[in-house]
């Protein structure tokens, strides 16, 4: 490598390490931060933005991209993913990217009422605000790009794939939903009712029992934390990760799945390339990749048969009681049944597509300029109407559940369905390549698939595209009749 490219790895470092402190600083505003820091948090996290952008777009390094020599297949690569960045970052003049930062900051904070008090109005001009942002940052990455105004934001959470590759498999899954959806309701009526978990569920035992599985999966306590928020994510950097739920001392599944679900992320993080640390290879490759990761962790594994036998008696062995309702095949009555909801949290499995089908329909059409923010609540209730039949009754069970757009996140709603279709194919191929699997599960040991995702998706980072990664882990691109095939075999 020359000395361009030797000026831009440097580069990319000091960048990195900006984002691993804007990473905390959401945490710490999650999780621990006083309610009156946020304006304050906002300016910190919009002049960091500020900071990155400017390191990103300064005069000398469209220079050094220019001059910039890499050898071999992963610095090729990484020159590859530097010149995609900084064609984004000289997108966006640094005013925009501070602008948006403080309008997502400053929104996100607002939501919290809002969802709280159910008041679609009190959230509505701070939306407003940043879906204008939004609009004039994908413009502008669509005339740097060649890429629709949407396209051009999906592109930022999951590169590769677009609105036209998205739409046609969503189509067809929702036909098959309109189909299965029923059957496997009457199938459910006919297996009977599950019996309830007897509780109590005291949230200091909950809280015990989540960091020890979440260890149990092979997330390390020296690189790991768990905290509580009111929308669990995973954030930090690989050597920190921190991961969030939320407790009821009424059910203990919504924590102890949602742990299970973000220390997914967090192995694919611990398990990302070390050699390549703070560099754009070194990264994961996209939120489709990352959601495959929580999702076979989840949903493929931790709701399985076997992980279930386990699974209950750690929960006997943590709140005691009648063993019965804590046998595997109740287990799976409880937690892998299907219920036309209004939250997308709570969703099963089959039923979760149809939800991310209607936010992909929904900010298209925002940020294509069909649908006013003023107009979301109505078009929300018309869409789960016809994808599910239900209307919610409320705004905090319609448009306000979730924190995503409320925070900017234009164009990520994909990444979930996208990834449990790939979780489903990764999990068929690590059956193939691990024979004792499932008997590991059934012991709550998952070393046997995080053997083959270490090997087949964490090491390779962001070397390889999203479909080239499913290639070399499966061996074909993403194909959705796994995933359908994956669900008629565990609910038809």
């Amino acid at each position: 490598m020359n000395a361009a490219y030797q000026r831009l790895a440097a580069r990319a470092a000091r960048l990195a390490a900006l984002g691993e402190a804007q990473s905390i600083l959401h945490w710490d505003a999650s999780t621990m931060m006083p309610r009156g820091g946020g304006a304050a948090r906002g300016e910190q996290l919009a002049a960091l933005a500020g900071l990155g952008h400017e390191m990103m777009t300064a005069p000398d390094v469209a220079e050094d991209l220019a001059a910039a020599e890499a050898e071999g297949e992963w610095a090729s690569a990484n020159l590859a993913l530097m010149r995609r960045a900084h064609r984004r970052a000289t997108a966006l003049p640094t005013a925009l990217v501070e602008a948006t930062t403080r309008a997502n900051a400053a929104c996100e904070k607002v939501w919290r009422d809002a969802k709280a008090a159910s008041d679609f109005a009190l959230v509505r001009p701070f939306l407003e605000e940043v879906l204008r942002l939004q609009r004039e940052t994908a413009q502008a990455y669509a005339a740097a790009t060649g890429l629709s105004p949407y396209d051009a934001l999906m592109e930022g959470y999951q590169p590769g794939v677009t609105a036209a590759e998205v739409e046609p498999v969503f189509t067809a899954y929702e036909a098959w939903l309109r189909e299965a959806l029923p059957r496997a309701e009457e199938l459910q009526a006919r297996r009977g009712a599950p019996i309830p978990l007897p509780g109590p569920f005291p949230v200091s035992a909950q809280r015990d029992l989540c960091r020890r599985l979440s260890l149990r999966v092979g997330l390390e306590a020296e690189h790991s934390r768990l905290d509580e928020s009111l929308h669990p994510f995973c954030g930090g950097t690989p050597t920190d990760v921190r991961i969030t739920t939320f407790y009821s001392d009424k059910d203990p599944a919504k924590a102890l799945l949602g742990v299970l679900h973000e220390t997914g992320h967090a192995l694919y993080e611990r398990g990302l390339p070390a050699a390549h640390a703070r560099q754009p290879v070194g990264e994961s490759a996209g939120m489709a990749a990352h959601e495959s990761q929580s999702l076979i962790v989840e949903m493929q594994a931790c709701r399985s048969d076997a992980f279930l036998a386990f699974l209950g008696r750690e929960l006997h062995k943590a709140f005691g009681g009648d063993p019965a309702p804590y046998a595997a095949g109740n287990l799976a009555k409880l937690w892998r049944r299907v219920s036309r909801g209004f939250i997308r949290v709570d969703a099963d499995e089959m039923t979760y597509p149809a939800h991310v089908i209607l936010r992909f329909r929904l900010e298209r059409a925002m940020i294509g300029g069909d649908l006013a923010v003023a107009d979301l609540p109505g078009a929300w209730a018309e869409g789960l109407k016809s994808l599910l039949g239900i209307t919610p009754p409320d705004d905090a069970r319609g448009c306000l559940q979730d924190i995503h757009w409320h925070d900017g996140a234009f164009g990520y709603f994909p990444s979930y369905t996208l990834g449990a279709m790939a979780a489903a194919q990764l999990m068929k191929a690590a059956r193939k390549a691990e024979a004792g699997l499932d008997a590991a599960l059934e012991q709550g040991d998952l070393s046997p698939l995080l053997r083959f995702l270490r090997a087949n998706v964490h090491a390779h980072g962001a070397r390889l595209g999203f479909q080239d990664l499913m290639r070399a882990a499966t061996g074909k691109p993403l194909d959705p009749a796994d995933f359908t095939e994956h669900l008629t075999a565990r609910y038809l």
